[in-house]
């Protein structure tokens, strides 16, 4: 019972995820906007949805740490689910190098944090029929 439970719900556990991941890699962007040669990252969501219900997306490398006080990590370039980090096309290039177009960045950011509270709705509506169906209403 629990195992298709959690079948049910795959799909929109790891969309979330990889949403959630995404928003702080927008975040940052966001952040870094004054930071000289900075370069805007992201995530391309639906590879990555790909390859994570392929089972595909696994973090190859690890940091490596020379003491076992160090924290682990994501390898550079990727997410801490392993999806792939890929650089924007720089639209309009700057004087200090930095490539974080603000109102590309905020675009993306709110259509991100719009789609996120879609699906933690649908999942938790989805969440309520289960159980209904299951009390037997």
């Amino acid at each position: 019972m629990i195992g298709k439970l959690d079948e049910a719900l795959q799909f929109q556990q790891t969309a979330l995820r990889i949403r959630a991941e995404r928003q702080q890699v927008l975040a940052s962007n966001i952040a870094n906007a004054d930071t000289p040669n900075y370069k805007a990252r992201d995530v391309d969501f639906n590879s990555a949805l790909k390859q994570a219900l392929a089972g595909g997306v696994q973090a190859t490398s690890t940091l490596t740490t020379t003491s076992p006080a160090h924290l682990g990590g994501a390898a550079a370039g990727t997410t801490s689910s392993g999806a792939p980090l890929l650089y924007r096309t720089v639209r309009q290039g700057s004087v200090d190098g930095n490539t974080v177009d603000m109102d590309m960045e905020r675009n993306q950011f709110t259509d991100n944090a719009l789609r996120y509270e879609a699906g933690v709705t649908f999942v938790s509506t989805q969440l309520k029929n289960l159980l209904a169906a299951i009390q037997g209403q």
